[in-house]
């Protein structure tokens, strides 16, 4: 009888005979024997076609496969050290599903263009497939950590009356004859539900109506937001060290081929974790301006200033203490200096840039009312946010981590758009 398998379950079956559906990644011949470059998904394995232990059918069936052309492959499992999954596949029978013509992703190099606007076949890469599989790990890792740890999974809407933070970097769109708007974050309503549950957290797409271009941004995201009830500052950022470092250490012990296949140096990666340093804005702005650059106390960080802070280190380093004037309107002032917040910025090692963004959030009603006469803020529109301080408020905490980057960052890729299957940019909404 013959067992159907998937490549990553082969080694079940050493020795027997399975059927494997797959595609042809790439083959080759010598003479009398050709070698099948075979991938399911789930695995890449080598099959062997030996022309004198097979029909005459077989062999030409073998001959006539082209790249990505999809077949059901019979044969007998053997192990094989020297190969990436330690098995071969012996082959005995041929079933050919699909022969491909043409396929437009061969071997030699691609420009970028090219490659995404051929993204849908592109993500059948040995490199791309890895980063997704990385992916989906840095997701389960997220989940455990938060799952494990008391935390509850809430769904924010995606669909909003107002912004999280003031700014005007929103999708709008008519909500029948209402103005609606495509959520940047799930914050504000996360803390709602940290005052029915206590430490929750949100997991989805956001979006923003940002022109920017830069290597380390997309249009549609996917952001990680817990809110913690009775959290300070300090216990935040404790919480966040654990979670990175859990994210890393997860996809080290997990993902050992997808980082050797994209070529990752995981010696960087396996410093990340214990205490991560801390230096305040103050400190930042100084170590900048003694590097040379020209930026005076209350501007924001560009990408080449957190890179030069972030060299420094071989740790993720969180930025506290920012100025209130740069920041959302919700964050907690220092009681003991109130130009400056309860926030931190984690900004990742190798120049990925802010990955963390966090603070302790106001919880005075007569503050949050202040604060909303200064930002200018339409009542209407947030008045439920205005009654979590009227009804049994208290002191609470909470953080965003932006997916992409952070697998840009454990991938070391050069830039977010292969962190996503189908990236959304500026002057990409195509596949």
């Amino acid at each position: 009888m013959t067992n159907k398998s998937t490549i990553a379950q082969v080694g079940r079956h050493v020795g027997e005979t399975v059927t494997i559906g797959a595609w042809v990644n790439n083959k080759r011949s010598s003479g009398k024997i050709q070698f099948l470059q075979l991938r399911d998904g789930s695995g890449y394995i080598q099959g062997v076609i030996v022309k004198s232990e097979v029909s005459e059918d077989i062999w030409n069936d073998a001959k006539s496969l082209t790249q990505e052309s999809s077949l059901y492959v019979t044969g007998i499992v053997r192990e094989e050290p020297r190969s990436q999954s330690g098995f071969e596949l012996t082959v005995t029978g041929i079933e050919i599903i699909h022969l491909t013509e043409n396929y437009p992703i061969t071997p030699k190099e691609h420009g970028v263009d090219f490659l995404m606007d051929h993204r849908h076949l592109w993500l059948r890469s040995a490199k791309q497939r890895a980063v997704l599989i990385i992916r989906a790990e840095i997701i389960r890792a997220v989940q455990e950590f938060f799952n494990g740890n008391g935390f509850t999974k809430v769904d924010p809407p995606i669909l909003t009356p107002s912004s999280a933070e003031g700014t005007t970097e929103l999708f709008h769109i008519k909500y029948f004859d209402e103005d609606a708007y495509l959520t940047q974050s799930g914050q504000l309503y996360m803390e709602a539900a940290a005052m029915a549950l206590g430490k929750v957290y949100s997991f989805g797409p956001t979006f923003r109506a940002e022109k920017s271009k830069t290597r380390r941004h997309l249009i549609e995201f996917w952001m990680i937001e817990p809110e913690m009830a009775f959290v300070d500052h300090e216990e935040s950022l404790c919480i966040q060290e654990q979670f990175v470092s859990h994210i890393v250490q997860s996809v080290l012990k997990n993902c050992a081929k997808e980082l050797e296949a994209i070529g990752r140096d995981v010696s960087k990666l396996e410093q990340i974790q214990g205490v991560f340093p801390r230096i305040t804005y103050d400190e930042a702005i100084a170590f900048l301006q003694g590097e040379g650059f020209d930026i005076p106390w209350g501007e924001d960080f560009g990408a080449p200033h957190e890179t030069a802070i972030a060299e420094r280190y071989n740790k993720p380093v969180f930025i506290t203490h920012w100025p209130t004037h740069i920041k959302a309107f919700y964050m907690k002032p220092d009681p003991a200096r109130p130009e400056v917040v309860l926030c931190a910025d984690m900004i990742a090692p190798e120049g990925y840039g802010e990955i963390i963004g966090g603070s302790q959030r106001i919880d005075d009603p007569a503050l949050m009312e202040e604060r909303f006469n200064e930002h200018n803020l339409p009542r209407e529109a947030y008045q439920w946010y205005m009654d979590l301080r009227t009804y049994g408020t208290v002191p609470h905490s909470g953080f965003g981590l932006g997916l992409e980057r952070t697998v840009a960052w454990i991938c070391g890729l050069d830039h977010v758009r292969e962190t996503i299957p189908f990236p959304r940019m500026l002057y990409r909404l195509y596949p």
